[in-house]
């Protein structure tokens, strides 16, 4: 079982603590079906002290615990602060000890826009990539010069140590994070459920501070970035292990050992983030884009995305674009009679 946590302060953005919390539940949930097991995420509010807890906002929420008293943890969140961070920056400063014991024990801590500032306050930041709160830009900058504040991207990754930009952000955040946890299938069920329209994969929307953090096999990376460069032709793993000098046996493994995946597995998922960018942005018929992506049979390529989606591209086209604007056109005025 894995354990997270929100930790609560009066100007937390509620919406920060209860996506995130939402979508990690629901991946649990799902979890728990697939392997026929009790939950399989613990989720934790906590406060500075016990007891309801009311924020800038009115809402008044009720903590598991207090922070002095918090177990070992998988994740921590911090939630984004309304409007001016100084405020809350000053009340948390005897808690900067426990953010520093949390990332030295290795917690994944997740900070949600302004939520930043605990970090660079706390020194986690100090040199490392990080983000904020567009508005904040500025302000941020000066405060925190140390800091390789990335005003381009909507997460950052330093180790365990992530920052996203907004509310919107922290849930590609989760999902990426539901994908690690308990693999694919249930991540993509998760994204559905939670406004596919509006998400970004985790590397299309990430800095960071390596070019793969998940291993250092530069082989393997070689091997990524011709797949990624080659990506419309009908490639063979036979021909790739040929260009880097390997047995298929020997790609085979090693590619396993560095990512997880099979070459061709890896090779799939990424023409499938390709496909759904396709499928979100342009109008290009299925046919077509399964040529781009290398695969001539339109068939296969509509079975290999719903086995990766659990829906047809037709069907994911629909659901993401769904709710974009499109007004009718005004309705002509009417002949004088």
């Amino acid at each position: 079982m894995y354990t997270a946590a929100a930790l609560l302060y009066p100007h937390a953005l509620a919406t920060s603590v209860t996506l995130p919390m939402e979508i990690l539940q629901a991946a649990s949930q799902m979890a728990s079906v697939r392997t026929r097991s009790g939950p399989q995420v613990r989720m934790l509010l906590a406060a500075p002290q016990s007891g309801p807890m009311t924020l800038a906002n009115g809402l008044t929420l009720q903590p598991d615990t207090s922070y002095g008293e918090l177990p070992a943890l998988d994740l921590l969140l911090l939630p984004a602060i309304w409007r001016n961070p100084l405020p809350t920056i000053n009340a948390m400063r005897g808690w900067f000890p426990l953010l520093q014991q949390l990332a030295a024990a290795g917690t994944r801590i997740c900070s949600v826009g302004t939520g930043s500032c605990l970090l660079a306050e706390a020194g986690l930041l100090e040199g490392q990539p990080a983000t904020t709160h567009w508005n904040y830009f500025d302000q941020f900058a000066r405060r925190y010069p140390g800091v390789q504040l990335k005003t381009r991207h909507l997460v950052t990754q330093s180790g365990n140590i992530y920052c996203v930009g907004s509310v919107n952000s922290i849930a590609d955040l989760m999902v990426h994070i539901t994908e690690e946890w308990f693999g694919s299938r249930i991540a993509r069920a998760v994204e559905n459920q939670f406004s596919p329209e509006i998400r970004r994969s985790f590397r299309a929307a990430a800095y960071q501070d390596v070019a793969d953090s998940s291993h250092h096999d530069e082989t393997v990376i070689e091997a990524q970035q011709w797949l990624q460069d080659h990506l419309g032709q009908a490639v063979t793993m036979a021909q790739l292990a040929r260009r880097l000098k390997l047995t298929p046996r020997t790609l085979n493994r090693r590619f396993r050992q560095a990512t997880g995946l099979s070459p061709q597995a890896y090779l799939q998922g990424v023409r499938i983030n390709h496909a759904k960018e396709l499928l979100r942005h342009s109008n290009l018929g299925i046919a077509e884009i399964a040529w781009r992506l290398g695969l001539q049979d339109a068939s296969y390529f509509s079975q290999l995305f719903r086995r990766h989606c659990g829906v047809s591209p037709l069907r994911y086209r629909e659901a993401v674009r769904g709710k974009l604007f499109d007004p009718a056109p005004p309705r002509a005025a009417a002949a004088p009679g």
